[in-house]
């Protein structure tokens, strides 16, 4: 009888020990499916964040080395490149009509594809009926990956489309290399459906570069694919 006893608890014992084995081994699985998921995320993660825009890999791949050839720099860190582009629409009749002020923001938003910043003026002007903080305008501030994508969409379709076009200005640089480009009418953006319009608005487009002279600049933006006229 105490053998069979015996027999009985060891037997108990090799099913217990087994049961807790496959149990450990099934907890071990499945840590390695949640941690094999985790990769797998960081992965397709990092996948959507590889994306580089069209312009940005043409100044890496292209335009920096032919501005180090040219102006010989002594460090690979004062070679010019984008720094930001503002795009600037003022609406004066908004002073009368705050709608037409919303119709530019939501232009202006889907020509971005980031929210603007109304701007508000900064000081009172009576001839113009013109308060200070009365919101007159508004602005986006593009840098980054926003910022090439809009630079190829203007640079590609957006000018293209002016009405005999010859080229943009050289003579719009600032001296310290930043270039200004006006914009007549915010129809030549494909975003822009022209039933919606309500009215042709301008706008104007400041090019922020890291360049310290215009020929440099000039350079960098001819480069890129800005269309100087010759």
């Amino acid at each position: 009888m105490a053998e069979e006893v015996k027999k009985k608890t060891s037997t108990a014992k090799k099913t217990t020990s087994s049961t807790a084995k496959k149990t450990t081994v099934k907890k071990e699985e499945t840590v390695e499916v949640k941690e094999e998921k985790k990769v797998e995320k960081k992965v397709s993660a990092h996948k959507v964040s590889a994306y580089i825009p069209r312009v940005r890999a043409h100044y890496e791949g292209e335009v920096r080395k032919a501005l180090m050839e040219k102006y010989q720099y002594s460090s690979t860190m004062q070679i010019p490149s984008l720094n930001k582009i503002v795009i600037n629409i003022g609406v004066g009749d908004a002073t009368s009509d705050a709608k037409k002020l919303e119709d530019a923001v939501n232009e202006l938003g889907v020509i971005t594809g980031q929210k603007p910043v109304i701007t508000k003026a900064k000081k009172s002007i009576a001839s113009f009926k013109l308060r200070e903080g009365q919101a007159i305008g508004c602005k986006v501030t593009l840098r980054g990956t926003r910022m090439y994508e809009f630079f190829d969409k203007l640079v590609s379709i957006a000018l293209p489309r002016v009405r005999d076009f010859r080229g943009v200005s050289k003579n719009s640089f600032d001296g310290r290399g930043n270039y200004t480009l006006g914009i007549k009418e915010q129809l030549i953006f494909p975003e822009i459906d022209y039933d919606k319009v309500h009215k042709v608005r301008g706008m104007d487009v400041v090019i922020v570069t890291t360049a310290q002279t215009d020929k440099e600049a000039y350079t960098l933006l001819e480069l890129l694919g800005m269309p100087f006229a010759r």
